[in-house]
């Protein structure tokens, strides 16, 4: 598969409930990428949406060079403004920034460049394990994202994504397609944390 094939997600994507902010999760992967990257401590469908906000913000394109060239403060100030795109704007703006310097520097200021020359799931899973903010839960989330939203399929990469490649299980943003299947996950994350808590 090459990379511009890459770049096409089999469906439109519903994440944010925002056609627009999820159009542009379907059609960038810079975008899905920034998306999980934001995806901590806020509802996820607020997370999915910042792309489209920075996108707004700085002319109308979520555009990954434009972001890495501007000083780390200037983005954070972008970030901060009300609404903020996130709960913690400094720290994750700077998270964002960080991403983008990396996307620069290591694929061409392109996420699908990360994902298209990998040779099986647990090299996808280390690609993105490698990005700054992106421990084992998240890398695996973002390759179950990846292969049932966006038909990055490496082989092996179910098992690379652990439980989040299971189907029907409602784990994670990879299994949200509508209203009813985020609600679904919201169920499971409360579950699984008072379940942590407990233990």
């Amino acid at each position: 598969m090459s990379a511009q094939e890459r770049r096409r997600a089999p469906q439109e994507l519903w994440i944010t409930g925002d056609p627009e902010a999820d159009h542009l999760l379907t059609t960038s992967g810079n975008a899905l990428l920034v998306g999980m990257v934001l995806d901590q401590q806020i509802p996820m469908e607020k997370a999915f949406a910042g792309p489209q906000v920075i996108a707004t913000r700085m002319g109308g394109t979520f555009d990954v060079p434009a972001i890495a060239a501007l000083e780390v403060d200037d983005f954070v100030a972008l970030c901060a403004e009300k609404p903020a795109v996130h709960r913690f704007p400094g720290s994750m703006g700077k998270r964002v920034h960080e991403v983008a310097l990396r996307l620069v520097e290591e694929h061409d200021g392109d996420a699908v460049h990360l994902w298209a020359a990998v040779e099986d799931g647990p090299a996808l899973k280390r690609s993105i394990a490698a990005l700054p903010g992106f421990g084992d839960q998240k890398a695996s989330i973002m390759v179950a994202l990846l292969g049932k939203r966006w038909g990055v399929r490496p082989g092996g990469w179910r098992e690379a994504a652990g439980a989040y490649g299971n189907e029907g299980e409602f784990r994670s943003v990879a299994d949200v397609v509508d209203a009813e299947s985020l609600q679904k996950v919201r169920a499971f994350k409360k579950q699984a944390k008072a379940a942590a808590k407990a233990g």
